[in-house]
């Protein structure tokens, strides 16, 4: 995406790439197609666009941040696909950690729960089930890096490096230093001559150069690099203590801004870095991670077929006045913030021969809403501050049906800003400030225009009627999973 100074979208592209299915739980990406689809994306977009390339300021990344890749320093080959963010191989290993007594200090000083969604345990599994990466590792021939580390590596031509944001997210950083730690490395028994160089979320010096002979066509710096869900918070310029922003993605994401204090939560959200731009002080938020949103509907198209395209899920949820009484709660990687049960699966309930496909789709959408709330109500609960109205982003947004519905579910308005795009968008934002295209924070809030707003319209009895019903669904999904 290519944005003006007003954070207007000049022009963009996007492709797909495979989601890949190995086994019941297992998810896979290729590093060579993500790289591959990133070089067409950037040369389509430059040649619709036709700008010469020294007009383009700078470069900012974003990415989905605990996807681990593992490649060939010598090379530049991956030794292993891309282990996804919502892959649950790892589940073995997150008991052992937690039977070796673990869990308090990566929780202390990492700020995540023992999950499989993080990416220090898919390093190990790597490692574990290759015994030879273990021996490049040790000779220094073998990298790590999640998905912003391998396009860095690739567009310059050999820089290995990431934003503390990303880091954060390994179960290897400490969140108080912004430094790998050794404690943690030990308890994982990662070497840390895999692991990129740490830096600043916006960072003047910059990451690197693109080759001249890349997809770029001439040398542009990166000096911006964010995880997806931290891009976002900034696109919706978050930048207060006590905002927060909701994105809608193949997840589903909510970050409240607890400014320059690390708060650890006691209802299962996650402590993170929000960003940090250059040699100021970090940021740091609270983070409630939903797994399955977007990829719910994903799901809908691609393996059960009951869709064409994502978008035919507004007109046929809104073909029927409800659910017909059954729940989804699409648990296929199991239950995430607040609950972090491995041991979960998805299920739906409430069937009867009376629920068609519509029904279903509706169930579909409206469980992100459900999983938003329970999100919301544990933010609300670790802040002690009641939210009045939500900043939702993300592609999913552009469904009215769902964001009407959720903000009958939540009883608060929702508000959409015009760029809805704001992952992209504040990639961009860190990008250009580290070199002066913007001057400051406060210059992006004024960028912030509001697109659209619902207003709940769901009466308070029928609000908490529906919710109730999906907390005994969520129940239904527990303890499923008993031995891996």
């Amino acid at each position: 995406m290519l944005f003006d100074r007003a954070g207007n979208v000049i022009e963009y592209d996007q492709l797909e790439h495979r989601q890949i299915f190995p086994r019941s739980g297992w998810v896979e990406h290729d590093p060579l197609e993500i790289w591959s689809c990133t070089c067409q994306v950037i040369e389509n977009t430059l040649a619709t666009v036709q700008v010469p390339v020294d007009t383009i300021a700078a470069i900012g990344i974003t990415n989905q941040r605990e996807t681990a890749v593992l490649w060939d320093k010598r090379t530049g080959e991956p030794v292993h696909n891309a282990i996804v963010w919502q892959d649950t191989r790892t589940n073995r290993i997150c008991r052992q950690l937690a039977e070796a007594g673990h869990e308090e200090l990566i929780y202390r000083k990492a700020g995540l729960p023992l999950a499989t969604y993080f990416a220090g345990p898919k390093i190990r599994w790597m490692l574990d089930e290759n015994p030879e990466l273990m021996a490049m590792a040790k000779s220094g021939d073998l990298l790590f890096g999640t998905v912003d580390s391998w396009l860095i590596w690739k567009l310059t031509g050999g820089e290995h490096v990431t934003d503390v944001t990303n880091a954060s997210r390994t179960m290897l950083m400490d969140l108080a230093t912004l430094q790998w730690d050794d404690e943690l490395l030990e308890a994982l028994d990662i070497p840390r001559s895999i692991l990129p160089e740490i830096r600043p979320s916006s960072e003047p010096a910059f990451y690197g150069m693109t080759l001249r002979d890349g997809p770029f066509g001439g040398a542009i710096p990166i000096c911006g690099v964010l995880g997806d869900q931290q891009a976002a918070t900034v696109g919706q310029t978050c930048f207060g203590v006590g905002e927060a922003k909701n994105t809608y993605g193949t997840g589903c994401f909510m970050l409240l801004n607890t400014g320059q204090e690390l708060v650890h939560s006691h209802n299962g959200l996650i402590t993170t870095v929000a960003y940090k731009i250059g040699n100021n002080a970090p940021v740091y938020a609270l983070e409630g991670s939903i797994a399955m949103a977007g990829a719910t509907i994903q799901w809908l198209r691609d393996e059960l077929h009951m869709i064409d395209a994502a978008i035919e899920s507004e007109s046929l949820a809104e073909s029927v006045p409800d659910t017909g009484g059954c729940y989804l709660v699409p648990a296929f990687s199991g239950l995430f913030a607040p609950y972090w049960r491995s041991d979960a699966r998805g299920v739906i309930v409430g069937l009867t021969q009376y629920v068609n496909r519509a029904h279903i789709v509706r169930a579909a959408l409206e469980s992100i809403c459900y999983q938003t709330r329970e999100v919301l109500e544990a933010m609300e609960a670790d802040s002690g501050h009641k939210l009045r109205g939500l900043k939702v982003d993300g592609g999913a947004t552009i469904n009215s049906f769902l964001m009407q519905y959720q903000a009958d579910i939540l009883g608060a308005e929702v508000v959409r800003p015009q760029v809805a795009e704001t992952t992209s968008l504040g990639a961009a934002y860190v990008a250009g400030l580290a070199v002066g295209f913007w001057d400051s924070l406060e210059s992006l809030q004024s960028n912030w225009q509001v697109a659209d707003v619902w207003s709940p319209q769901m009466d308070p009895e029928t609000r908490e009627k529906k919710y109730s019903g999906w907390k005994r669904a969520v129940e239904r999904t527990f303890n499923w999973v008993q031995d891996e």
